[in-house]
């Protein structure tokens, strides 16, 4: 016989979430980042926005609830020896940090096949090896028993081969990374995870940009690539993430969860 199994009440608003956590999110000033920089806000959260543009970020903290409660850190992902720094400049103001939120990345236009050693050096720096050192930052300086979350957000690209060389072999040893150290730390208290969404429109995004540059290609790649006929919206990215930021995404150290609307 099966033995009565008693439930723990669950509520999975997660709208308590977020009230007083201290988040680093990367790429803040623009696309993903930034929508998602707000929407933290709104939930009571306090945000240091990383990014290589003061100037755009400081645009969008003006938008965020209780803009004195961010701070914006101005941060170059190619000069790895700077990160420290910077991590520093968002801890002595937030105190303390309970989530990051790697949103920064892309491709620069380097796709050329047989791409030289210092482009594809670039892509890494800016699509994995910063986040590495900012975990690392992140884990050295966290208290025993301090629970932290590691949330990065990846791309298809990574088991699709659908952007360029350097791109997509960047991402992929993202995916590697977040499944190899999210395993290692899970003991630690540290939660990594991560997201591989398909193609998406946000404000200043890359998507966005295609769209306006190349509509004609545009229209091709959702005819051909996307089985619902029709591009995703941020709005559709960022429950995921809001999941993956919220003490139900216990079991998921080490996932990367697709959200690509079968394009994959």
């Amino acid at each position: 016989m099966l033995k009565n199994i008693k439930m723990k009440n669950i509520n999975l608003n997660l709208d308590d979430e977020f009230f007083e956590k201290k988040i680093i999110v990367t790429g803040a000033s623009r696309g993903l980042g930034a929508v998602l920089c707000q929407i933290l806000s709104q939930k009571g959260a306090r945000v240091a926005l990383f990014s290589r543009s003061i100037v755009e970020m400081n645009l969008i903290k003006k938008k965020m609830l209780n803009p004195n409660n961010h701070i914006s850190v101005k941060i170059d992902l190619n000069n790895i020896h700077e990160i420290k720094n910077d991590y520093k400049k968002a801890k002595k103001f937030l105190k303390e940090i309970d989530i990051i939120i790697h949103v920064a990345g892309g491709g620069f236009g380097l796709k050329n096949a047989l791409i030289k050693n210092s482009d594809l050096n670039t892509l890494l720096k800016v699509n994995l090896l910063s986040a590495i050192e900012l975990n690392r930052e992140a884990v050295m300086h966290k208290s025993k028993k301090k629970n932290l979350k590691l949330i990065h957000v990846g791309s298809i690209a990574s088991s699709e081969a659908v952007g360029s060389v350097g791109y997509n072999l960047s991402k992929a040893a993202l995916c590697s990374y977040v499944r190899s150290i999210g395993r290692e730390l899970y003991k630690s208290n540290v939660l990594v995870t991560g997201i591989l969404p398909g193609g998406f429109i946000a404000p200043g995004n890359a998507m966005e940009r295609f769209k306006f540059k190349n509509n004609k290609e545009y229209k091709k790649f959702i005819q051909n690539r996307l089985p619902r006929g029709r591009m995703g919206e941020v709005e559709e990215i960022l429950p995921v993430l809001l999941f993956l930021c919220s003490k139900y995404s216990s079991m998921m150290g080490g996932c990367m969860i697709p959200v690509d609307a079968g394009e994959g």
